[in-house]
């Protein structure tokens, strides 16, 4: 039987303004440990990133046995997307506070991608009882933006089709699947799995599908996220253990990547308090959504779980 499929189950949170929508891959158990309640396993909260899902980290989740691994939709996204009232870095960071309540999770290793990293900073500096340590993956670091920029330019500059995709609409399913196909970012690594989490990004009817994220959200997350202080001041304080993992290539699967190289030495020399590692050969999607990228990011999850187990 597919492990994956055996551990997975969603469940919805009361947060302020509706419900969140939350996937869970409850622990695995072995032979020895059977009789364990799935609660007593180590927890990981894995935060996806701006038009994206929980169905983002399947390929993640299947490589931590052992461990329960909560990965909700963010309001405005997903199943998440009928949520009212405002959004930002604060608001995601207490509904994820819901979602840790609603599991009894105490503590635990928090993992955000792209504006997942820089919600699970700002829920480690806003409630730093609740997070042990953290893994940013390629996100969390200010971005290299001129000054100046409108909103509508900032995330022209940051996103780009990706925002643009929001208000495009698709005859059918796999009218969506072959707009996808043909993204460059995709094009080593298609797979079930990726299928799965494209196939749940849609809502409407045929033949009037779209995108779920809401651009209002994205708009509003990616200006706190981009020209507020939270993120500089979570940095400037880092109070947890961090890990920054970078990708090779961009969103385009383009040389420079999200975080260029040569930026990466100031970056590392003004926030000390992080660990670096590249993960090779991925690109800013397929660091989670890939075998290889998702066996990286898996890695340095089992590696602070052996430190400090959620609990």
């Amino acid at each position: 039987m597919d492990r994956t499929v055996s551990r997975y189950r969603t469940l919805d949170v009361p947060v302020a303004g509706g419900d969140l929508r939350v996937g869970v891959w409850d622990a695995s158990t072995g032979p020895s440990d059977g009789d364990r309640p799935a609660d007593a396993a180590p927890s990981v909260l894995l935060i996806h990133g701006v038009t994206a899902s929980h169905l983002a980290w399947p390929l993640v989740a299947e490589r931590l046995d052992g461990v329960r691994v909560i990965a909700p939709d963010l309001r405005g996204r997903g199943r998440s997307n009928g949520i009212s009232g405002p959004a930002g870095l604060d608001a995601h960071a207490k509904d994820l506070v819901e979602v840790l309540d609603a599991l009894e999770v105490e503590q635990t290793v928090v993992v955000g991608h792209s504006m997942g990293a820089f919600v699970a900073l700002v829920l480690g500096e806003l409630y730093p009882e609740r997070v042990s340590r953290l893994v940013l993956v390629d996100g969390g670091l200010p971005l290299d933006l001129p000054d100046g920029l409108s909103s509508e330019q900032v995330i022209q500059l940051v996103l780009g089709p990706t925002a643009e995709r929001l208000a495009m609409r698709f005859e059918s399913v796999e009218a969506y699947l072959d707009f996808w196909r043909a993204h460059p970012a995709f094009r080593r690594d298609w797979s079930p799995a990726l299928e799965a989490y494209l196939r749940y990004d849609l809502v409407g009817a045929v033949p009037d599908l779209r995108p779920s994220t809401s651009y209002a959200t994205l708009e509003e997350d990616s200006i706190d996220q981009n020209t507020g202080t939270a993120i500089v001041d979570a940095l400037a304080r880092l109070r947890h253990p961090t890990v920054f993992l970078t990708a090779e290539r961009g969103l385009l699967d383009q040389v420079p990547p999200l975080y260029a190289q040569e930026r990466l030495p100031e970056l590392l020399a003004t926030y000390p308090g992080l660990e670096h590692a590249a993960v090779p050969d991925v690109n800013h999607y397929t660091i989670a959504l890939s075998e290889r990228g998702a066996d990286a990011v898996a890695a340095v999850v089992r590696e602070h779980l052996v430190v400090h187990p959620g609990r």
